[in-house]
């Protein structure tokens, strides 16, 4: 099956789309920039929102991404905009499958959401990490729905207080990957690499929700739950890394 590819750049969402139906892209985009709006005009009212390092108590009545987000960052023990950019891509996805999509991954700055009646690879970038571009997921169509977050010390600019070259975890929607993830990263930390990975990785196992963790820091990978099969990627890994804008390996590669 050949899948379209899309890319747009919403303010600091970059939205990034595969999908076998054409039509689902424009709505996940106007999905994606209506429930934007609906949190920015929530934040300017509630600025604690955008702040809070921990969950905080939100009403009843409140827009659906911001409900989303603080119900994500309350089973993960962080503040609510950890989970912005994974609540995004499932909603995006939502609207895809609303329109007919049988194939519908978005990423959001490295968080992806999806569904999808083929199987699906996704790779892995993890820094300066000898793993960094090196190893990927292979979806098979059982695993989905699901959700993909991924948080840094090391590369990006969101904010992370631990040292891992990548935590990423596998959920059922990114709200809860993108909110887990940083709450993993931050226990990657401190002078014993191969100590602060097993932090992280008993942190994941507290979370309700996880499907399953790796995390990568230097040479030490640590995995714990169940994940897809691990793939091996081969050839030039920044050119895996840019595969967005060539065809340098087979189209259904996403990288986070």
């Amino acid at each position: 099956m050949a899948l379209i590819q899309y890319r747009e750049v919403i303010k600091e969402s970059d939205i990034f789309i595969k999908t076998d139906n054409r039509k689902a892209i424009k709505g996940a985009i106007l999905s994606i920039k209506y429930h934007r709006t609906q949190l920015e005009r929530y934040i300017r009212q509630y600025p604690r929102f955008l702040k809070a390092l921990q969950p905080i108590r939100i009403p009843q009545d409140v827009p659906e991404i911001v409900a989303i987000m603080a119900e994500a960052s309350e089973l993960a023990g962080v503040g609510p905009m950890a989970a912005v950019a994974g609540a995004l891509a499932d909603l995006g996805v939502n609207q895809m499958v609303k329109l007919g999509a049988k194939v519908a991954i978005i990423e959001n700055g490295g968080e992806i959401a999806g569904i999808s009646n083929i199987p699906i690879n996704v790779g892995i970038f993890a820094g300066n990490s000898p793993l960094s571009g090196k190893i990927g997921f292979r979806f098979e169509t059982e695993d989905f729905p699901m959700g993909i977050g991924t948080s840094s010390g090391t590369v990006g600019h969101a904010l992370s207080f631990g040292e891992a070259d990548a935590a990423t975890i596998l959920t059922n929607n990114a709200a809860l990957g993108d909110a887990a993830a940083t709450a993993v990263a931050n226990e990657v930390k401190g002078p014993d690499i191969e100590k602060s990975v097993q932090l992280g990785l008993e942190k994941a196992e507290t979370i309700e929700g996880i499907r399953g963790a790796l995390i990568i820091r230097g040479k030490f990978a640590g995995i714990v739950g169940k994940l897809p099969q691990l793939l091996k990627i081969t050839g030039n890994s920044w050119k895996i890394l840019t595969q967005r804008y060539s065809n340098v390996i087979p189209p259904d590669f996403i990288i986070l």
